[in-house]
């Protein structure tokens, strides 16, 4: 029995706004993982090159390039994420907090599973690919060490201090992890000291900055979307590998001891170890089994 094609994409959605929620993991390592990757950046940038058209005036460009979008399939996804981000901000963020040291074993074990996976897409393993994959992984983690905070104090405060040009860079910047495994979005404002600002002007409504922030997002994202979608065209092993780096190097934010994903600072394993690793096991073993669901779910888009 196949899964009706919108459901499955939700179930993918799903899955890929659960991660975003995660420091250190985001919905591009899930679109890796499901074999959705480079079909979510070629409809991402149609949309981008249909912007483009639409801001030129060509607008009988503009609508060939709309039916080239497959909307069914963005907006199921879109969906499968809004509603994960909803259900499970809360629960995410309460674990983090009671169980750091679990939950980060058991996402580090899903991060180790997607680097598996991903490396098995590889056409080749040679020395520049391992040289490429060690290259990022190891530039990545020395960059997370910068900071050794990845959450914002309690008593910080939310207020807006930077012009609406710094708003516009940090969302050309901040977006990109949306589409690249191994950083989130949300920890790359953390790191540019801006996750603060952004929430102060969500509370006091300020219309600029939000939006110098989402037109920065819209440009980087059409901007970076062609870029990627041109590297896979023509370097796609490379691209591949440097993804794998990147998951690599984002284990520095994942690596349990000593207090989770709240810290980029590392330390031995301590107090209880069996746990924390049975955990990561099954992490490992469930990003396998979900790879080997999107198969069907493959299946269900085709017959679709």
């Amino acid at each position: 029995m196949n899964i009706p094609a919108p459901v499955a994409q939700v179930v993918r959605g799903f899955a890929m706004g659960a991660a975003d929620i995660v420091p250190g993991v985001s919905g591009g390592t899930v679109a890796l993982v499901l074999g959705i990757y480079d079909r979510l950046i070629n409809n991402v940038r149609l949309g981008a090159r249909g912007l483009k058209q639409l801001l030129t005036g060509d607008i009988a460009s503009f609508k060939e390039t709309l039916v080239r979008i497959e909307w069914v399939w963005l907006i199921s996804l879109l969906g499968g994420i809004l509603v994960a981000v909803a259900a499970l901000s809360s629960v995410l963020e309460q674990l983090l907090d009671d169980e750091p040291v679990k939950m980060s074993a058991l996402f580090i074990g899903l991060v180790v599973g997607t680097i598996y996976v991903a490396i098995r897409m590889l056409d080749r393993i040679d020395a520049t690919t391992v040289a490429i994959m060690l290259g990022v992984g190891v530039a990545l983690f020395l960059l997370l060490g910068l900071k050794s905070d990845t959450v914002v104090a309690d008593d910080a405060a939310e207020v807006v201090t930077r012009s609406p040009l710094i708003f516009f860079l940090v969302g050309a910047i901040a977006i990109c992890a949306m589409i690249l495994p191994g950083i989130s979005g949300s920890f790359l404002l953390v790191m540019m000291g801006m996750y603060t600002e952004v929430l102060g002007a969500v509370n006091d409504r300020d219309v600029v900055s939000l939006g110098a922030f989402a037109v920065g997002a819209v440009l980087g994202l059409a901007l970076f979307s062609t870029l990627l979608h041109w590297l896979l065209d023509n370097y796609h092993n490379w691209v591949i590998a440097a993804m794998v780096g990147l998951m690599l190097g984002s284990t520095r934010v994942l690596w349990p001891w000593p207090n989770g994903t709240n810290t980029t600072t590392l330390s031995a394993p301590a107090d209880d170890v069996a746990f924390p690793l049975l955990l990561a096991a099954i992490g490992v073993v469930v990003v396998i089994a979900v790879e080997m669901l999107s198969t069907k779910l493959s299946a269900a888009d085709e017959s679709a």
